[in-house]
């Protein structure tokens, strides 16, 4: 897995959600008992663990801004700065599954 294979991951993400309004993050994810926002969010902190643990830094809670309109945003810095981390290939596909999986759930 490369990071251009991330990157693609992540555009094909955003360009599904990029466009909602609040309702659409409102309402419930196909897996799982939680909102569309709430699953973005929690790929958000995965992304933030990823890169922390490949940076070698403490894991630190992503915080969930008053606005869903802003979590393509937050997944594109979270993977911006995982991939500036220079991790192995294993941690970008688990990140890029981690992508396709929230994807095939929204």
């Amino acid at each position: 897995m490369s990071a251009a294979e991330l990157d693609q991951a992540v555009q094909l993400l955003v360009r599904q959600v990029g466009h909602w309004q609040q309702p659409r993050w409102a309402a419930a994810a196909t897996t799982g008992n939680m909102s569309r926002a709430d699953l973005v969010h929690r790929l958000v902190q995965e992304i933030a663990n990823l890169a922390a643990d490949a940076e070698g830094e403490p894991r630190r809670v992503v915080p969930r801004l008053d606005n869903d309109l802003a979590l393509p945003d937050q997944v594109r810095v979270v993977v911006a700065d995982l991939i500036t981390a220079g991790p192995g290939a294993e941690v970008l596909a688990r990140a890029a599954a981690e992508v396709t999986a929230t994807r095939s759930a929204l």
